[in-house]
């Protein structure tokens, strides 16, 4: 029995049962090795309505589609018509955000691997139309920017959403038809869609909410974020085989499934190099390069994505030409993927997952003085303090689009590795750890990281 054939085994055995005991209402698996592509799929794609999820099933891959993004924008440089290194405004003139200096001086590739500085989780809807990532570019002039381009890494999807832009003004034709003419076509790819529109001529999976800890998932009211932020992973869905697809073309150095050049080698390999460090956040990995996440020492490269009530990871092994796709539609999908993805990648390769990370119940009282003040993004305000007992604290107060999801949140911060912090109690099945980076020139941290940078706005 081949290694596949007995993960395929595996898989539609324990698949079910872990979906079971994490309350992940729907998944669906795809494997690729050594040219080969296994997948499988259980449970429900949408409690509502009972269909069941089958292997053709789309799901929402969420920012994984920063990968498609990136790639798309790799491919004009292949041509010879986009330079990584030129500023932004080089392509996209009209380019604003309220730091002028800073608006003149990012480059693309500082979009491609979230060093460019201004604030990222801006989910400004401008329509459905086709001009909408255009329209959705012009609402950014009163963005404000955090730190220097160049500077240090903050998560951002509306640095994505301006690549998207320049992918389209040097295409001449909308995001979508990009993905279409210039990945779907020549990748094959026959389960893959950029809209609600193209969705529904397939099952696809509606994401699930749980109203409170401990209840039960239910259907979200919603499919989809705003298309205006396609780009950064608002709704591109597809099955996790054309998924998979896709990553065995980034592994195979950029060359298609019928040996069609669609990215070049270099680029291809540009894409999974180092280029900027992360602080110690434990989840997000080591590294970045364009694009992709780097970890477990840069033997696995990978991306995940979450939209509304649907989770999806995606990890490469370069070395051992190995990809795996994990989509789901809610509950704890964390769990999932430790169990699933962690016992496939270590089978094929050998490579184990780091571990999560979880709070040391014997962790020590600190003196948060450096930590303690108000922290602000257009997501949330975030305030970090110390009691009387010692017990430091963080409560958030969701804005704009999260405050309709989510209502505010107080949790305890303990201590976890010098400057980081994490939570003793989970939230949405994760021990979420908290950096706090920078100086604001009195010893105080002068960013809350938590994959994103929330500047301190008071003392």
């Amino acid at each position: 029995m081949s290694k596949l054939t007995e993960l395929s085994a595996w898989l539609e055995s324990r698949l079910p049962a872990v979906l079971a005991e994490h309350d992940v209402p729907g998944a669906a698996v795809a494997v690729y090795a050594g040219g080969e592509i296994i997948d499988h799929a259980a449970g429900v794609l949408n409690k509502g309505t009972g269909v069941e999820a089958d292997t053709d099933s789309l799901f929402q891959i969420g920012s994984i589609t920063k990968i498609w993004t990136t790639t798309l924008a790799l491919q004009l440089a292949d041509e010879g018509l986009l330079d990584l290194d030129q500023p932004v405004r080089k392509y996209l003139p009209e380019f604003k955000i309220a730091d002028n200096v800073a608006a003149a001086n990012i480059t693309v590739r500082q979009l491609m691997c979230h060093t460019s500085g201004f604030e990222g989780d801006i989910f400004t809807d401008t329509g459905r139309g086709a001009d909408c990532v255009e329209k959705y570019v012009a609402t950014l002039g009163d963005v404000p920017q955090l730190f220097a381009p160049g500077e240090m890494f903050s998560y951002n999807n509306a640095a994505f959403c301006v690549l998207g832009r320049v992918v389209e003004v040097l295409r001449g034709k909308s995001y979508n038809d990009c993905l279409a003419d210039h990945l779907f076509v020549p990748l094959g790819l026959t389960h893959a869609a950029a809209s609600p529109y193209e969705a529904i001529r397939f099952r696809a999976a509606l994401g699930h909410l749980t109203p409170e800890p401990g209840a039960d998932p239910q259907p979200a009211g919603v499919w989809a974020l705003a298309p205006s932020n396609a780009p950064a992973g608002a709704m591109l869905a597809m099955r996790p085989r054309d998924l998979v697809t896709f990553a065995g073309m980034h592994l195979r150095d950029g060359e298609g499934p019928d040996g069609t050049r669609v990215l070049s080698a270099e680029s291809a390999r540009a894409m999974r190099e180092r280029v900027v460090e992360l602080p110690d956040l434990g989840l997000l990995g080591d590294a970045w390069g364009l694009g992709w996440s780097l970890s477990e020492g840069g033997a696995v490269v990978g991306h995940d994505g979450g939209t509304i009530g649907q989770s999806a990871f995606l990890r490469l092994a370069p070395e051992h030409g190995v990809a795996v796709a994990l989509l789901t539609n809610g509950g704890n999908p964390m769990a999932v993927y430790h169990e699933v993805v962690g016992h496939l990648l270590k089978e094929l390769t050998g490579i184990e997952l780091k571990a999560a990370p979880v709070p040391d119940p014997a962790a020590p009282r600190i003196d948060a003085t450096r930590y303690v003040g108000e922290y602000s993004s257009s997501v949330a305000d975030i305030v970090v303090s110390q009691d009387d007992d010692g017990r430091v604290w963080v409560e958030r107060v969701p804005k704009g689009i999260f405050k309709e999801l989510m209502g505010p949140q107080k949790s305890e911060l303990v201590a976890m590795n010098g400057d980081t912090l994490i939570l003793r109690e989970p939230m949405q099945g994760m021990y979420l750890p908290h950096a706090f980076v920078g100086d604001d020139g009195s010893g105080r941290a002068l960013y809350l990281h938590t994959g994103r940078a929330d500047r301190r706005v008071s003392a």
